[in-house]
């Protein structure tokens, strides 16, 4: 049986994860240039699978297809609802190649798409085609990272389903490469000051976020993490659990390492732990209804 929360320490596979969320975001911007604008982002996501992570149905010309990343047999399948199928392995390649690649399957399947080629939330920003920096593909960092994915999915779910007001599914955002699940009042907020086009139309809302994230140059290690925007004063304060949670005044939120998670004996019970107590600081400190959620 495959380890459910397997060790994912991010120095160990850095180049690979640099690598594969170039992978993710070409194929991330195939359901941004067809699938309908919905708020707040949520028409560009990816959703965990059995196998891996899928974009769903993205319509085109009164069809549909699918893409699939499949971190078991490692594969990269595309679909359409007409019959048609491609696949390429997924494998050690530039991101370059990968993006050729893709742009030769979806032609392939008749299916014609232009996408922007600049990276997104990301530091490097080569146009896909022309990377050949990014070539990394360790098989078993990314199943390991899949299983981490396919666990937090199930725990992200059982903290979601009470929830009464507007919500998120559990999804994949393959700019900042978490998976994240967002509940809302209802009532606008402004965006920070400054923010850039995707967050003054990602942050017109009042949230409470909750997600796992591998890790990156702010918090180079997987961990899980909730906050509340607009942040109201005092929030760092309040009490969380387990003990090992802890507020991260850098990035402005509650954190949860991972480590903590798979040193416990019961791993989903922590992450549900730290996200309630995590959800009623937010709430409480920031005046949402309490009748919004009720207790699992």
């Amino acid at each position: 049986m495959t380890e459910a929360w397997p060790p994912l320490p991010l120095a160990e596979w850095q180049d690979t994860k640099d690598t594969l969320q170039l992978y993710m975001q070409i194929v991330g911007k195939l359901r941004l240039a067809f699938a309908p604008p919905e708020p707040e982002w949520a028409q560009v996501t990816f959703y965990v699978t059995s196998r891996g992570l899928t974009t769903s149905p993205i319509p085109y010309e009164g069809d549909s297809f699918t893409v699939d990343f499949d971190f078991i047999s490692h594969r990269l399948i595309l679909a359409r609802s007409d019959g048609g199928v491609k696949e390429i392995a997924l494998t050690a390649r530039s991101v370059a190649s990968f993006y050729d690649a893709v742009m030769s399957l979806l032609r392939d399947l008749n299916i014609k798409v232009t996408i922007n080629p600049i990276p997104q939330e990301v530091a490097d920003l080569t146009p896909y085609p022309q990377d050949s920096k990014h070539a990394s593909y360790d098989a078993g960092a990314v199943h390991r990272f899949w299983r981490a994915l396919a666990s937090s999915d199930m725990a992200l779910k059982k903290h979601r389903a009470p929830f009464k007001g507007r919500h998120t599914p559990v999804h994949f955002f393959w700019g900042g490469f978490d998976l994240a699940y967002t509940r809302y009042t209802g009532k606008p907020a402004t965006p920070p000051p400054g923010a850039n086009f995707l967050y003054r139309t990602s942050m017109d809302a009042e949230e409470i976020y909750a997600g796992f994230w591998p890790g990156d140059a702010r918090y180079p290690a997987p961990a899980y993490g909730c906050y509340v925007y607009p942040k109201p004063p005092g929030l760092e304060e309040r009490p969380l659990r387990p003990q090992a949670a802890f507020w991260n005044a850098q990035i402005g939120l509650f954190i949860l390492p991972y480590e903590a998670v798979r040193a416990a004996s019961s791993p989903e019970k922590t992450i549900l732990d730290f996200l309630e107590s995590a959800y009623e600081a937010c709430a409480r400190c920031a005046g949402w209804d309490p009748a919004l959620a009720v207790p699992a």
